[in-house]
């Protein structure tokens, strides 16, 4: 008899986490690895927020706080919450976890019963069918598909909705595509929902930040009526490159709110007492930083979107938000390697790159989406320029047969 849970067998490690580990072990091993696969900002966290950390930690704010975050903290999100998306929360709605990953976690495992169901958009970010499975429900893929811009219909919604469907995750700005969902997307989805009203939205928004030339919105902005049944989930790590601290929020219902600070109560109990000061300085300081990270994702963007569409075989759409450009390969499937050995799927193709052209990228099959690949341009233009040079290698070394592989072998 196995001793790990039989629940786990439908759950699978993450593929931008195993890439980039991979990656990792290339490296260590002295080969020459450009590692597009993480999705996290190149940058340091500002100073301000450094220094707002480093306070917290000398003025002795380093115990144990309140299971749902401090109360400065909690009121500077009910803040930014009024400002940038016009929601009007209290802050008993407002719960702190350990990034957004967290509250996404907690807020499943607080609603979810055997059987329930929870509707994902795909692509999508390749934690949310396991996170469902984990806390008993069962996810529900709908294809989004790369002509509408990746993003879900009305139409298609509706297909999919049962007596059984309890969630919706709406992830906006979109990893792995960069999609954005405007005010008019989300009203005609809301339009939807509010036949259903078993349905609630997890309204995902932690890229809301990193948006080029469109408006952010989100669903409970887009449908005021519906703000009972929509959670609102953010965080620090994306806008103010802040990974690594470990901190994201949630706001909704008082009843869910309550069940996830209870869930976090016996888990981690909260999340960095340090973190959450240092976030302070994040949502309510000077974010004038932002602009300049969206001004250079927007030139790395554009830079990436133009190489790659010059590659034989890849093409890509040109992303609206986030950090990625989701590209299709579809065109290189099929194709044999030097070495001989055939491009069958999408993760084959993210193998070739990493082994012979030393470039980490994610397969699209990771995010439930296939022939496709995820590059992240959170990376100099000096390593995106090499790592495009690569890619664009690798597709030129790529054949139709395997008659330069046989052809080599006999000049040999």
């Amino acid at each position: 008899m196995s001793f790990i849970a039989k629940r786990l067998a439908a759950v699978r490690p993450s593929q931008t986490k195993a890439m980039t580990a991979a990656a990792a072990v290339l490296k260590e091993k002295g080969v020459d690895v450009i590692a597009l696969s993480q999705g996290e900002p190149d940058f340091d966290t500002p100073e301000a927020v450094q220094n707002a950390g480093i306070a917290a930690i000398r003025n002795g704010k380093t115990r144990y706080t309140p299971v749902a975050g401090v109360k400065p903290l909690r009121t500077v999100i009910r803040e930014k919450l009024s400002r940038d998306n016009g929601l009007d929360y209290d802050v008993d709605q407002i719960t702190v976890g350990c990034g957004a990953k967290q509250i996404v976690f907690n807020a499943l495992f607080a609603s979810l019963d055997p059987g329930d169901e929870v509707i994902i958009p795909a692509p999508c970010w390749v934690s949310y069918p396991d996170m469902v499975r984990l806390a008993g429900g069962e996810p529900v893929l709908v294809p989004c598909h790369e002509h509408f811009g990746f993003k879900l219909k009305p139409q298609d919604l509706e297909a999919v909705i049962t007596p059984s469907t309890k969630w919706l995750i709406l992830n906006s700005p979109n990893n792995p595509t960069g999609a954005v969902y405007s005010k008019t997307d989300l009203a005609a989805l809301a339009e939807v929902l509010r036949k259903h009203s078993q349905v609630h939205v997890l309204a995902d928004d932690i890229y809301e930040k990193l948006v080029y030339d469109v408006r952010f919105a989100t669903m409970a902005e887009a449908a005021p009526d519906l703000i009972d049944r929509v959670l609102t989930v953010n965080g620090v790590s994306k806008s103010s490159a802040m990974t690594g601290w470990r901190l994201g929020y949630g706001a909704g219902p008082k009843d869910l709110i309550k069940a996830m600070n209870t869930i976090e109560g016996q888990t981690s109990s909260h999340t960095s007492s340090i973190s959450q000061y240092a976030a302070i300085e994040a949502i309510a300081g000077d974010q004038s930083y932002i602009e300049t990270f969206v001004s250079e994702f927007r030139k790395r963007r554009d830079f990436v979107v133009e190489k790659i569409n010059e590659a034989e075989g890849l093409k890509c759409r040109t992303p609206d938000g986030a950090f990625y450009v989701f590209v299709n390969c579809e065109g290189v499937i099929g194709k044999f390697t030097p070495q001989g050995t055939i491009i069958a799927d999408d993760l084959d193709f993210a193998m070739y790159l990493l082994e012979q052209f030393g470039v980490a990228v994610v397969a699209g099959s990771g995010f439930m989406a296939s022939p496709f690949i995820r590059i992240s341009y959170a990376a100099s233009i000096e390593e995106l320029q090499q790592a495009c040079d690569r890619i664009l290698a690798a597709c030129e070394a790529l054949s139709n047969s395997e008659i330069k592989y046989e052809q080599s072998k006999a000049t040999a």
